[in-house]
C-alpha cells in the first residue's frame, strides 16, 4: 500500500487547523540548477508530492520566500517548502515559517544532499552541526538552534579527493545514478512520514 495514500485530500481545505510539522527540501531555485546533486532536498520534496493528488490551487504557492504546499499526512498537518533564496539563505524562509506558525526547531523536519555517501542511500540524524553544508548552516545560523531532524540523501562522493567540491555538487546526475535516486526518494518518503508522526526512532532504525 502506497503510505501517502494515508493522505486526506478533504483536509487540505481545512484552514482552522494548525500547521504542526514543517518539511523543508533544500535547493537552489532556477532551471539552471533543477537536477543538481545540490538539489537533491527540491528534488526529495517533488517526488513526495508527487505521490498525492493536490488541489492545483493548494500547490506552488510562494510564501515565506519559498514555494510551499499544505497537506496531511495521518491527520498530521504539514507545510512542504522549497526555499527560492538560494541555498545559502534558507535560514531566512525557514526562520519565516516557524515564526509565523509559532513553532519550534522540533517541528521541523529537513531533506537535504549529502557527498559523503552513495546515491540511492538516506541517513536521518535528529540534531548536529551543518558538517559543511552551506544550507544547514544557514538555518542553524539564522534560528539559532540544531535541535531538528534531517534526512539526508547521498548523492555520491567526489570523483577524487582534489576534485571541485562547487564543481561537483552543482553537476548533473548521470542516468544510472537517477536510478538509483528512485530508491533513495521512496525511502525518504516513507521515513518522512514516520517522522511527521512523531516515530523519528522507528525511523532511524528502518531506514539508516
Amino acid at each position: 500500500m502506497n503510505i501517502f495514500k494515508l493522505f486526506e485530500k478533504i483536509k487540505t481545505n481545512d484552514t482552522n487547523s494548525k500547521i504542526e510539522k514543517i518539511v523543508v527540501g533544500l535547493g537552489n531555485p532556477t532551471p539552471k540548477y533543477e537536477n543538481t546533486r545540490h538539489n537533491a532536498g527540491f528534488l526529495a520534496i517533488d517526488y513526495i508530492l508527487k505521490s498525492n493528488i493536490v488541489k492545483i490551487n493548494k500547490e506552488n504557492i510562494r510564501k515565506f520566500q519559498a514555494i510551499i504546499t499544505d497537506l496531511y499526512i495521518n491527520n498530521v498537518r504539514c507545510l512542504f517548502l522549497k526555499p527560492i533564496t538560494y541555498m545559502n539563505n534558507s535560514g531566512e524562509a525557514v526562520e519565516a515559517v516557524i515564526n509565523y506558525y509559532k513553532l519550534s526547531v522540533k517541528d521541523l523536519l529537513v531533506i537535504y544532499d549529502d557527498i559523503s555517501f552513495d546515491v540511492g542511500e538516506i541517513k536521518i540524524k535528529k540534531k548536529g552541526s551543518a558538517g559543511g553544508h552551506n544550507g544547514i548552516k544557514s538555518i542553524i545560523y539564522d534560528t539559532g538552534e540544531e535541535d531538528f531532524v534531517r534526512i539526508k540523501i547521498g548523492v555520491g562522493k567526489k570523483p577524487h579527493k582534489d576534485y571541485d567540491l562547487a564543481k561537483w555538487v552543482l553537476s548533473t546526475f548521470s542516468e544510472t545514478e537517477k536510478e538509483k535516486l528512485d530508491s533513495a526518494f521512496e525511502k525518504a518518503k516513507k521515513a518522512t512520514e514516520l517522522i511527521v508522526s512523531g516515530e523519528v526512532e522507528k525511523a532511524m532504525n528502518e531506514f539508516n
